[in-house]
């Protein structure tokens, strides 16, 4: 029993010196740290020159670059890095701006004096300038170290729409360009009324063939959506017929060849009808062909009661 304990104590003692000899070991990966540890207190390792600034200069551009980023303030940084280094717009070449301010690019663009043209977004200039009332297409290129180059496909006026008492410039297609705000428009044709502006583009072809009346209108007036009434500069209104448009305009011009009805004292001319033709006369012309007619009746009257 005696042995038998001892053995049992032995081999508890063997176990506990065992134990305490393995905690002694390192693990791999830990012992190259504790060597050079021990190298490095005991002198047999050197620390190089300026490792410590090197390693704090380190640490602060960490931080700094990862602030810029989760501040989200990294596109101010390199175009302020790119602007220092030579890439700062200092050129703007605009071309077919007619009617569009450069002021109105430069500020669409964003353009300050310090702007990259690494940092520009070529595509947000586009889309931005494409936005501006006369613009119809922008193509925005950049021109290394230093140069933005515009191009702008701007829209063209066709005439001006009246509707209520706004005025606006469209395009043929009947599209809305802007507000009238300049009087060197004043040369375009007029047309007033709902509907009017998308009539507009048939005016042209339909008046082809007769000038000499195209010439003097200046307002041609929507009536109903249906048909056109023209004003012309005499201050004759001529009132169209919706079908038939070509020969009405015959018989007006064969009117104006023979009889130079334009020119007379006549407020309107009325073609709707293929078949007959109405003539309103001016109030002054009224009085004076009322007066008239009042003298030939006295003058029957007169002969008359001779007779």
């Amino acid at each position: 029993m005696f042995a038998l304990g001892g053995n049992r104590l032995d081999t508890q003692a063997g176990r506990a010196a065992s134990s305490a000899g393995e905690a002694v070991v390192l693990p791999r990966p830990m012992r190259r740290v504790a060597r050079f540890v021990v190298g490095l207190c005991s002198g047999r390792i050197s620390i190089p020159r300026h490792l410590g600034t090197a390693s704090f200069a380190g640490f602060c551009s960490f931080v700094s670059a990862y602030g810029i980023v989760v501040g989200g303030h990294g596109p101010a940084v390199m175009q302020s890095l790119t602007s220092f280094a030579g890439f700062a717009v200092e050129d703007v070449r605009v071309v077919g701006n007619e009617q569009t301010s450069e002021i109105d690019i430069l500020q669409l663009l964003g353009l300050d004096g310090t702007t990259s043209l690494l940092a520009l977004d070529i595509d947000a200039s586009r889309r931005s300038l494409s936005g501006l009332p006369w613009v119809e297409s922008a193509e925005v290129r950049k021109i290394y170290p230093n140069t933005v180059e515009v191009v702008l496909h701007e829209r063209k006026a066709y005439g001006i729409w009246q509707h209520g008492s706004e005025l606006s410039l469209i395009e043929r297609s009947g599209s809305v360009i802007g507000p009238l705000r300049d009087n060197k428009f004043s040369v375009l044709p007029l047309f007033v009324g709902r509907d009017a502006e998308i009539a507009a583009a048939s005016v042209e072809s339909e008046f082809a063939r007769w000038p000499e009346i195209a010439s003097r209108v200046k307002a041609y007036v929507r009536v109903a959506s249906r048909r056109w009434d023209i004003h012309l500069d005499s201050g004759i209104v001529v009132k169209l017929p919706e079908e038939g448009l070509d020969a009405a305009l015959a018989l007006l011009s064969r009117l104006q060849a023979e009889q130079q009805v334009l020119a007379r004292d006549i407020a309107a001319i009325d073609l709707r009808l293929p078949d007959r033709t109405a003539i309103q006369l001016t109030p002054e012309a009224q009085a004076r062909r009322q007066l008239a007619l009042e003298q030939r009746d006295k003058a029957l009257k007169k002969a008359g009661q001779s007779i």
